[in-house]
């Protein structure tokens, strides 16, 4: 005790006897003293997966970024392992659309068929499965809707369902982003009754209703033809909220849990942390990358640097795993 006392009364000592700038004179001594670790190990890489054979094509609004076909994922989850990357969470844009989404959970679906050509391409990829039915619906709402709303009980058991087949194409974790109340009970519940008590899930438990998803809504061909996602996303001028969020999602049998999106949420990430030991995620999102893109590609900012510190912030902030459209990059420029 005495000693932590002085080491205290140390840093406080006034100029010139504490000079901070001691620390940080050489790039070996940086490195020393580094609080924050950030590594290719804690990536996660998303992936939009589309119908066909032999197809990568670019996603305008996500430069760097492609619709793959399940043979070119293949292709593609072999260079993200290559390069330490761990994990990638995968998204589906199907054949067709209906009023309930059924493509996101045909055993032949556009995931499934994705998830098992990862699997076979690379077994040691950790697959995570995004659950929602935003991309299969024809009004491009997350849930069933009755008269003009989104109902949330009668989408439950469609979750559910699309949690059970991802999981049986291969799925390592299913992650639930339908802001739906009641999903992991309802997701838990069917995968442990079918013998995937094993798989974990990776909620998305702080899902603000952001303006930041505007190129993910390109990307995934998601945005609804009506109204908007605010009665059951939440609302961005909330934080104890998402506290609230956390604590029912872990009740109900999440094992991970994540804040989406990352940099304007920073604050939202360090109180989730504080609140709680789970494993957190961080949703570094479309539009947080696309403005840095466009940036870079304008020589406003130094794209590798500017990158690299907001990588740095959400991990500083608390997150043990960022989900990130820069990962390939990110994990190249690591280590150099």
């Amino acid at each position: 005790m005495d000693t932590l006392r002085e080491s205290k009364a140390e840093a406080q000592s006034p100029f010139p006897a504490a000079r901070l700038r001691r620390l940080r004179r050489t790039p070996a001594l940086r490195r020393l003293v580094r609080e924050t670790d950030v590594s290719a190990a804690h990536f996660i890489y998303p992936l939009f997966a589309v119908p066909g054979r032999r197809l990568r094509r670019e996603i305008p609004s996500l430069p760097g970024c492609y619709h793959l076909s399940p043979d070119a994922l293949a292709q593609e989850a072999a260079e993200v392992a290559a390069l330490g990357i761990p994990a990638v969470l995968l998204f589906g844009l199907p054949e067709s659309k209906d009023e309930v989404g059924s493509g996101a959970y045909a055993a032949q679906g556009i995931v499934q068929r994705a998830v098992r050509a990862i699997k076979k391409a690379v077994p040691d990829l950790l697959v995570i499965t995004d659950i929602c039915l935003c991309e299969y619906t024809s009004h491009g709402h997350c849930g069933v809707v009755v008269d003009g709303e989104v109902d949330n009980d009668q989408t439950l058991p469609l979750l559910a369902q699309t949690a059970l087949s991802h999981a049986e194409a291969g799925a390592d974790i299913v992650a639930p982003s339908d802001m739906m109340d009641g999903r992991v009970a309802a997701l838990r519940a069917a995968l442990d009754e079918r013998g995937f008590a094993a798989t974990p899930i990776m909620s998305y438990a702080a899902k603000y209703a952001s303006a930041f998803f505007g190129p993910f809504r390109e990307a995934a061909g998601s945005a609804p033809q009506f109204g908007d996602r605010r009665g059951y996303q939440m609302d961005p001028a909330n934080a104890r909220e998402a506290l609230r969020e956390v604590a029912q999602d872990l009740a109900e049998g999440a094992d991970m849990v994540m804040v989406k999106p990352a940099l304007p949420y920073l604050d939202i990430i360090a109180r989730v942390r504080a609140a709680c030991d789970h494993p957190l995620a961080a949703y570094n999102v479309s539009g947080e990358y696309a403005m840095l893109k466009a940036a870079a590609a304008k020589g406003w900012l130094d794209e590798r640097l500017a990158t690299l510190e907001a990588l740095t912030a959400i991990k500083r902030a608390g997150a043990d795993m960022i989900i990130t459209y820069h990962a390939k990059e990110a994990a190249r420029w690591l280590k150099e």
